[in-house]
Order: C-alpha cells, then structure tokens, then sequence
C-alpha cells in the first residue's frame, strides 16, 4: 500500500491508524498517497497554535518575522525540483509548476520585503494621522495595529497546492499569527511534502504552522473570537462554513474566495489587424490552458463586439487547436490532465449546462482518445469553446472549472458591462483595447463587479503579467459570487490579521504605547547634539532646539536667482500685494526647508550617513522678509535594519517663527549607523 499522508499537529508528526482514501495520480490513474485524519486531535492542535506558536511569534518583531520568511523562501528555493517532480501527479505541467511552486516562493520573498519596507520594526502599526479630540492637544487619538491571540485556519483548493498554502501563510506570519493548514486531498500530496520541508529546516518557530492532512471534522468548533478562517473552494463549501456557529455565533472571522465567472472584454476599437486582437486571442487560450482551466481567475466569459464576433471565435478556436493535451511530464504536451477523473466529470456536467444556451464550437468534452495519454485511466479533456445564443444564461450562472469559456457579442459598451455584471462578481475581469476613452467606460463600469481588472494593450503587454496571475502587491479577492473575500494586497494582507483599535491618551502615553513620538510628548533635549548618537545611544523624544536665523528680502532674492524660482509671490512686490493669501513678498517653502536643515545639521562626520528623504511636507504660515525661523528636531521613529549595520530614524521637524507660529512641519528620514 502507497504512503498515508501524515499531519504535523502540536509539535508531531501524526499518521491515521486507518488505510485512508486514495489519492490518484491524475496522468495515469496510479495510486500516489493516501490520506486520512482519524483521530487526530484538532482541538489540540487549536490549543498548540495558541499557546506555543502565537508567543513564540509574538516575541518577534515584524522584521525579524520578514527575514525568517527570507530564509524560508531561500531554503524552498533550493529544494524546487523536488517539488517539480511530485507535482506531475496533480497533472500540472512544467509552466503550471512554476506558476504554482515559484509563484509560491515569490509570494514569500515579496511579504519578506514589504515587511521590512512598509512596516516599523516593532509589533505595533500606525494608522493614519493623530486626531486632537481637544483643545489644547493634550487628549489625542491615534489608530494602531495589534497583534491577535488567535490561529489563522486556511482551508485551500486543489489546484494550488503550494501557493495556496504559501499566499496566506506570509501574511498572517507577518502579523503575529499562527496558522493551520488544511489543504484540498486531491493534491494533499504536494502540499505535505512542502510542510515536511519546513518543518526539517527549523526556520520558523514550533507552533507557527500545522498541517490537517483530511477532513477538517470538528476544527471550527475550537475556534473562538480571535480566530480566522480563510476558505478556498466552491461556493456551496463556502455556504456551509457560513452557517457554522463558531462563524454565526463565535466570532470567527470567515474570508472567502469562491466560484467567479471571470470575463475578458474585447473594445469595440480593436480589429485583427491590431496587436491588441492577438493579445486577446493569446490571452483567452492562455487562461483556458493553464493548469487545464482549473484557477479561480481563469477567463469564463469571452465578451467581444458583434461585428468582429464570428471572427474572434474562429481566432481563438484556431489557436486551442494547436494545443497538445496529455502526460504533463512530456515536454511535447503544453496541457494536462483535469486534477482527478471526479473533477473532469463535473466539468462535463458543467458543459451540458452550458449547452442549454450555447453552442460548442471546438472540443469535445466526452472524448477519450486523441490525447499524448491514457484518456481512461488519465482525467484528460479537450479545451472546449462554446459561442453564446442571443439571451443566454447558463454561462453567466454556471462555472465550468476547467477548459472551458464562451464567446458572447455586445452591441453597445453600455452591454458590455451588463454582461459582465451579470456574473454577479468575480475575482478578475481583463479589458483589451488602445482607446483611453474605451477603458474608462469600462473600467468604471466593471470595477464595482471585480476585485482586479487588467487593462491590457500593446503598450504594457511586454511586462504584463496576464490576466490570471494573483499578484501580492495587489489584493486577491472579489465581491458577491466570488466570495466576498480579500487576500494578499501587500501589507493590506498582513492588516487584515490583525486588530486596530482607536487609542485615546495623552501625548506622552500615545507615544509609550506605539513606540513612536507623538507632538506634545516630552522631549529629551540632550547636551550633545542627536546627530552624534548611534542607534546604540539614541532615543525617542531626543531632541535639537536650535537657534533662530533671520529672513532677509536680500535671503530672498539671492534663493530666486539662484533655483530660478521666480514665482510672482517672492519677486513682484505689487502683484504679491494682491495674493490674499500672502499680502506682499514671502520667502520661498523651500528655502524655508533649506534654511531650516542649516540650523539643526551637525556637519561633522558622524553615525548619521544620509538623509534619504522627507515626508508629509507641509508649509502653514507664510515667512516675510524680517521674520525668523527655529527648528525643533525630535527623535520620532527608530528602525533597525536587521540586515544591516544602520537602521532608519525618522525625525520630527517644527519650524515656528518669532511669534512661535508653525511656519512647517514635516519628518526629515536619516539613515544612522547602529555603531558608533
């Protein structure tokens, strides 16, 4: 008997005592695995996340969480073709690997530097700006990020089984969370296999991640308020986890991503003599193909103009024709087979309902033979293209999880989006044209169906990703039938795990409980000047007063000639007179800045090694001639590069006039050596 499958639960490998259901490859119909969970304790594994893998996370910062996951994808990376190989057994191809097992990987590395980019190294994040909910300034609120005490559930899909494991484990890691992982049987395989890996290396800490080979059984029901669920798969799944009481009444956070009858649509500008109508054509066959059809953003709907619509049908029917189905371990075959012979029979019944209100153009779903394959023993199936009767339905109703999409025609771009509408959500729609009037209407008009629109033509093709390609910067997700539901979106998919809650504290409170120096806060005025202090010595709230420095017109004038910024309001004293805003000659903003970092720069070398920029300028009351200027720079943010012998400080400069008015705010960033 072939291998059963086993589940990493609370610090343990754990096999079955049961023989399992057999998993098949999907080539060659030989047995691969078997899985099954009985008798694994789930809610011990709950308890395990819980206190084992959340404060072990907990302790870290979010960069030192990035550059664990540096170190993991790097590990992985080396291991690939390990991988590669088993994944034949899912039917996947060589490219559906990559889009799977490197997509995976990428997916790793990219949170890794986001993390370390975007987030501070600490475990709280700011939201937004201070609000002052009094008069004086000593009652503020400020939005912050925490971690939960929770575990983070992913329930996946069988046709990603490394990405999809991979995708939410960056970010709910990032955020302090714990995860187990269920992944789909059919693949559990491969998925199995990838958290063996992990778990040998001893990157992440004992506790972080899981693994549920099988049924899910009681899972939900040791989940409590702080808890999430994140489910991949069909929508009557998704149902069925709605109504759960853990979700009804318990508190637990459910996200889904669920059927979407994704669409592409082709303007009305386009004809077949433009690159635009091969882009389209490339880009249909392309989503029907890869992974045999079986991603959740592969194109379903194939919306086209009336006049160009036979034409595009005969396009794409031409190009499917060359495509060569069977064994994905042959180089020749640029598909393979459906992940399971059970999976290829709801895809037929799939097509029999779409036979209700449309035509087969190309492919015949019931054939057994013609592939480089056993089509008995092999869940092999032809590309099927089928053409839309005027009033369809069932291909606005009905997804066909595989390689299968329909041609409809639109009369008006008003019934472009109609139609797309009528999908009633979906991950990802694509409009291909070259006319920016074009897209507009369509973008707009789509955009509230769709979690993520591409708008392709001949000018971002060459580094287009395509239509079907989740990207971690961008969110992953779609409205209604898709699911609801949201992933990736860079650090939006880390926020997304975590709490944010509205502090109400005075200045010096709000800045102990952040980390970061908030205006009104104490300030450290030190005898030596910041600009001396390494990371090692400095501190938030240290802080230079300098001395003042009189503006002169002389100051003035000499900044206009020299930049060649001779703006009305700081050379023309009659034509300044009627600015209201100013009422005579003022000083230029950013003589001002330049002005100010004069008073407060220590010029000497020194542990500060750069300024690399300036943020959230701005300038509040104008400078004339005879008025002068203080600064007042704060320590405000210190972030450790874990990766290097410096780390970021970001400084908080006030420069008031004589009158103590703020003249400008903003926060000046330096880069510090850790070492003196």
């Amino acid at each position: 008997m072939t291998r059963l499958l086993e589940s990493y639960a609370a610090g343990r490998w754990y096999a079955a005592s049961t023989e399992g259901h057999p998993l098949l490859d999907a080539a060659t119909g030989e047995e691969v695995a078997r899985i099954s969970s009985a008798g694994l304790d789930l809610g011990a594994m709950a308890h395990h996340a819980r206190t084992v893998g959340g404060p072990a996370i907990g302790e870290l910062t979010f960069h030192e969480r990035a550059l664990l996951l540096k170190e993991l994808a790097t590990h992985l990376t080396g291991l690939k073709d390990e991988f590669y190989e088993l994944s034949l057994a899912t039917g996947a191809t060589r490219r559906d690997s990559m889009i799977d097992i490197d997509g995976g990987f990428g997916t790793v590395f990219s949170y890794s530097s986001k993390g370390r980019r975007e987030l501070p190294n600490a475990h709280v994040v700011c939201d937004g700006d201070l609000e002052q909910l009094g008069r004086t300034g000593v009652f503020l609120g400020q939005h912050v990020y925490t971690s939960r005490p929770g575990v983070a559930v992913q329930i996946n899909a069988f046709n990603f089984p490394v990405w999809g494991m991979l995708e939410k484990l960056a970010p709910a890691f990032i955020a302090g969370l714990p995860t187990i992982v269920k992944p789909a049987s059919q693949t559990a395989y491969l998925t199995e296999l990838v958290v063996r890996r992990i778990v040998e290396a001893g990157i992440l800490p004992e506790g972080s991640l899981q693994l549920l080979s099988g049924s899910a059984g009681d899972l939900l029901d040791h989940l409590g308020v702080q808890d999430s669920v994140a489910f991949t798969g069909s929508a009557h799944t998704a149902g069925i986890l709605r109504q759960h009481p853990s979700v009804l009444h318990g508190g637990v956070q459910l996200q889904v991503e669920a059927d979407s009858l994704n669409c592409s649509v082709l303007g009305p500008d386009v004809t077949s003599s433009d690159p635009e109508w091969d882009l389209f054509v490339k880009g249909v066959v392309t989503e029907m193909t890869a992974k045999a059809g079986q991603k959740c953003t592969a194109i379903r709907r194939v919306i086209v103009p009336s006049a160009v619509a036979d034409e595009m049908t005969d396009a794409v029917a031409a190009k499917l024709a060359t495509i060569t189905v069977g064994d994905p371990g042959d180089e020749s075959v640029r598909m393979g087979p459906l992940a399971s012979l059970g999976q290829r029979e709801e895809v037929r019944k799939a097509v029999e309902a779409l036979r209700s209100s449309a035509d087969v153009v190309l492919g015949d779903p019931a054939a057994t033979t013609g592939f480089a394959g056993d089509g008995e023993r092999g869940a092999f199936m032809s590309p099927v293209l089928l053409r839309a009767r005027a009033g369809a339905v069932e291909p606005h109703d009905v997804e066909p999880f595989g390689p299968v999409s329909t041609v409809m025609a639109y009369d008006s771009l008003d019934e472009a989006v109609t139609l797309a509408a009528r999908g009633k959500g979906s991950l990802v729609g694509s409009v291909v044209t070259h006319d920016p009037d074009v897209a507009r209407t369509l973008v707009l008009g789509l955009a509230p169906w769709h979690g993520r629109i591409l708008v392709l033509d001949r000018d971002d093709a060459p580094e287009s990703t395509g239509h079907g390609s989740p990207l971690p910067m961008l969110v992953h997700g779609g409205p209604g039938r898709a699911g609801g539901g949201e992933e990736l979106g860079g650090v939006r998919g880390v926020l997304h795990h975590m709490q944010r809650s509205a502090i109400q504290a005075s200045p010096d409170m709000l800045t102990a409980i952040t980390g970061r120096w908030t205006r009104g806060s104490q300030r450290n005025e030190t005898p030596e000047h910041p600009f001396r202090h390494s990371l090692a010595t400095l501190e938030v709230g240290d802080t230079i007063a300098s001395a003042s420095r009189v503006i002169s017109r002389e100051d003035i004038d000499h900044f206009s000639d020299f930049t060649g910024d001779t703006f009305y309001a700081h050379t023309d004293p009659e034509a300044a007179a009627q600015n209201p805003l100013f009422g005579g000659i003022v000083a230029h903003g950013y003589l001002i800045v330049s002005m100010a970092a004069g008073l407060f720069v220590d010029p000497a070398p020194g542990p500060v090694l750069a300024n690399f920029g300036v943020d959230n300028l701005r300038f509040l009351t104008p400078v004339k001639a005879g008025d002068s200027i203080r600064v007042t720079l704060t320590v405000k943010q210190i972030t450790p590069r874990s990766s290097a012998d410096y780390g970021e400080v970001r400084w908080d400069a006030l420069v008031t006039n004589q009158d103590d008015e703020p003249v400008a705010t903003y926060d000046v960033l330096t880069l510090v050596a850790k070492e003196a």
